[in-house]
């Protein structure tokens, strides 16, 4: 089967135009419902489905978002590859609001999500040492290269909770103490889930602050914070129309092994397993798991 691209939209980025065959369907997963309709079709040949993360009109708060049912109505339509475009704040003076980062690690500091499709009945273990594919995202750095953008390949993402920004004493800590590089609230447990669905997940970070660390910029304020993601969509739109000429060539399978991360992962024996759970997991996991009569 034809790989499909899934574009997961952030802050500022609630729909995608220039699709051929232009659809909104409704999705329903053993999750519940995710946060929109997704957008299906194909751009300059290639099949793609697009979805927003917060809803359109941003009805989700990052806690809110359905995570699960996201990633599992991306993969129920065929998703193979998801580009997960999202708004950030820098820890850094040289990643600057208007830069785009390609975050490669991860620190999760989320806990009120649920953060796996498995659980009691069927117990799952993936790793996550490398949470990024490294593939997609060089795919994801040439095509924002190419918009005009300034591109910074290599990044670790704090996910908060929020939805309140950080203290000034956290900001100071997750950059000095940590080494984090950006911060935002919603790449986990997203990257947990795309790599439990074995799909290849680059996440691409828009700065749109410098948190509070900053001595000239001691507080987040929502209007530049918004001034600045209408200029980030732009470019996020524009990396986004690159995406299907570079994705031609596209290697089966995947050389950072995100299409087999369940290879080994399974860890209840299938006498032990529950029927229903593996039952909801078909969509997800049916390539390594039988459904039990």
């Amino acid at each position: 089967m034809r790989e499909r691209l899934g574009v997961i939209g952030g802050s500022g980025v609630y729909t995608l135009s220039g699709l051929a065959d232009a659809e909104w369907v409704t999705v329903e997963t053993p999750w519940g419902a995710p946060s929109d309709a997704i957008l299906t079709g194909t751009l300059d040949g290639q099949p793609m489905a697009f979805l927003p993360r917060h809803g359109r009109g941003h009805v989700h708060t990052p806690a809110e978002v359905p995570y699960r049912a996201n990633i599992a109505a991306l993969k129920m339509l065929g998703v193979t590859d998801i580009v997960a475009v999202s708004a950030c704040g820098s820890f850094r003076e040289e990643m600057a609001p208007g830069d785009f980062v390609l975050v490669d690690q991860f620190i999760d500091r989320t806990r009120l999500r649920p953060a796996s499709f498995f659980g009691k009945g069927c117990v799952a273990h993936v790793s996550m040492a490398h949470p990024v594919c490294a593939r997609l995202s060089g795919i994801a750095g040439d095509a924002a290269e190419a918009t005009g953008v300034t591109v910074h390949r290599g990044g670790t993402y704090l996910a908060m909770e929020g939805p309140q920004f950080s203290t000034l004493a956290e900001s100071r800590m997750y950059r000095e103490v940590w080494g984090a590089d950006v911060i935002g609230m919603t790449n986990m447990p997203e990257a947990k889930l795309a790599r439990e669905a074995e799909c290849c997940y680059a996440p691409v970070a828009m700065v749109t602050d410098y948190d509070c660390w900053h001595p000239g910029h001691d507080a987040v304020e929502v209007a530049d914070v918004i001034r600045v993601l209408g200029a980030n969509a732009d470019h996020a739109r524009a990396l986004v129309r690159g995406l299907p000429a570079r994705l031609a060539a596209r290697p089966a399978p995947c050389p950072c092994g995100c299409d087999r991360a369940l290879e080994h992962a399974i860890i209840t024996a299938p006498e032990a397993r529950d029927p229903a759970m593996i039952r909801d997991l078909a969509g997800i996991a049916g390539r390594v798991l039988a459904p039990l009569d």
